[in-house]
């Protein structure tokens, strides 16, 4: 039986990966953020707090970003760390759709997943100003430092996503269901997003 996959994009501050959580343990599947991150560093010999640094962001030809004596490591010499990343992470993906039902939170998953029929593809965003409230409390930070936080980092997933992809992050055409995740109730949220696991054949 083919395994059931929700991939997740989300702007930042909208919660989505909140929402994550929430329908892993409703679904009782596991979900994958940042643990991707771990699993390259597992298959690559790589810190985990070194590709953390170029996490959802595109290479700067401009500086190495990470350490020099492992970006001049011989295996990595003519390849920014945020290829070596992407690619491996890419390679955990498609493990992780042929091994276990599952979500998988950003990193491209529904490009890298793009030909498997057993896969749905969620997009969260928010009005800025309800993303603004959130991150002011969740990062303890006033108004301007959160819409500059929102800003930023909204700007290294898009790049990042459009880099890797050719396609345009927020692009709404290429995700199953785009969701504004204020116009609903966390519950709702979660009835709908359960209704679209059952029903992948």
């Amino acid at each position: 039986m083919k395994k059931r996959i929700i991939t997740i994009g989300r702007q930042y501050g909208s919660n989505g990966r909140s929402i994550a959580q929430k329908l892993s343990d409703k679904l009782g599947i596991h979900y994958y953020d940042k643990e991707l991150i771990y699993l390259a560093s597992q298959k690559n010999d790589i810190s985990y707090e070194e590709l953390l640094k170029v996490d959802e962001k595109r290479a700067d030809p401009w500086r190495y970003p990470v350490e020099d004596d492992m970006q001049m490591n011989r295996r990595f010499r003519y390849e920014p760390m945020n290829d070596v990343l992407f690619e491996t992470e890419k390679k955990v993906i498609l493990e992780l759709a042929e091994k276990e039902d599952c979500i998988i939170v950003g990193r491209c998953a529904n490009y890298v997943l793009r030909e498997k029929e057993n896969v749905r593809n969620i997009f969260f965003y928010a009005p800025l100003e309800e993303r603004i409230k959130t991150i002011m409390e969740r990062a303890s930070v006033d108004e301007k430092e959160a819409a500059y936080l929102i800003k930023k980092i909204d700007k290294q997933r898009r790049y990042y996503y459009n880099s890797y992809t050719d396609r345009r992050w927020e692009d709404m055409e290429q995700y199953d269901i785009c969701m504004d995740t204020v116009k609903m109730s966390v519950d709702s949220i979660l009835d709908i997003l359960c209704a679209v696991y059952e029903s992948i054949l």
